[in-house]
């Protein structure tokens, strides 16, 4: 790997985590564009890449909420139970059964595009109290274990798709943030794991390019540092605001490259 391709995936680490992980979310899913059509990280190995940024950065953010005595909790387990074997599942179909880029790209697209919207609409009129009604502990593991097999598929962290169902359900982003970080955390690193075991069974690109996602990650590892210190002096409605500005811009973008 030249230096300058090392140096631009640290940078796009960076500045995608700074704006991200305040809201509970890693940046991979902005990061998958960025290393197929700009750093040339072939397919499929572009998923256990981003699932390797995700390992390195994680941390980051993680540690910066420990010490705000944030992290943990019932939704932390919750959301990890689900995700873990998700994902496990998801790499499996990814190595073997090889879902095209452009059905993710449509998926993602139908989903967060009207989600991120939705969001910002709930956000400046909000409903009333007694018509918000937070999802059951049952709903949320069906819901991460639904991501966890995206994730394993897509190399996705998971937060950009639980972050913006969770918080429009009710549950305060602060709340949101540091147990979906959490939970892409410790999923990436089963879902990293689960394709260095399948790169011994399969033919193709299935290893992850570890130059690059250790450039990306030691970037998106100070970046998430930086942005979780900056989520505490943020009033709840910008977070909720960029929160659903991620999910739209993430719909819109994918929404793009099915039309090109």
């Amino acid at each position: 790997m030249a230096w300058s391709t090392g140096l631009l995936g640290f940078v796009a680490g960076l500045l995608i985590s700074v704006a991200t992980s305040p809201v509970g979310v890693s940046g991979a899913v902005f990061l998958l564009p960025v290393q197929v059509s700009v750093l040339g990280v072939p397919s499929p190995a572009v998923t256990p890449t981003n699932l390797l940024y995700n390992v390195v950065a994680g941390p980051g953010a993680l540690l910066r909420y420990w010490r705000a005595g944030r992290l943990g909790g019932p939704l932390t387990r919750l959301l990890i139970a689900g995700t873990v074997p998700g994902v496990v599942i998801g790499a499996v179909i990814r190595v073997f059964a090889v879902p095209g880029p452009r059905i993710f790209r449509l998926l993602i697209a139908a989903l967060l595009l009207p989600l991120g919207l939705w969001l910002g609409l709930r956000t400046v009129l909000p409903a009333p109290v007694h018509a918000i009604r937070r999802p059951s502990p049952r709903a949320t593991r069906a819901l991460a274990l639904s991501v966890g097999v995206a994730g394993g598929i897509y190399g996705i962290g998971g937060g950009s798709l639980l972050g913006p169902i969770l918080v429009g359900r009710g549950v305060p982003v602060a709340a949101v943030a540091p147990a979906a970080l959490a939970s892409t955390f410790v999923t990436s690193v089963v879902g990293a794991a689960t394709y260095a075991l399948l790169s011994l069974a399969a033919t193709g690109d299935v290893a992850p390019d570890w130059s690059l996602g250790l450039s990306c990650g030691l970037g998106g590892l100070v970046g998430g540092y930086l942005g979780a210190r900056l989520q505490p002096h943020l009033p709840d409605t910008a977070l909720r605001l960029l929160l659903g500005t991620l999910a739209t811009g993430i719909g819109t973008l994918y929404a793009i490259q099915i039309l090109d």
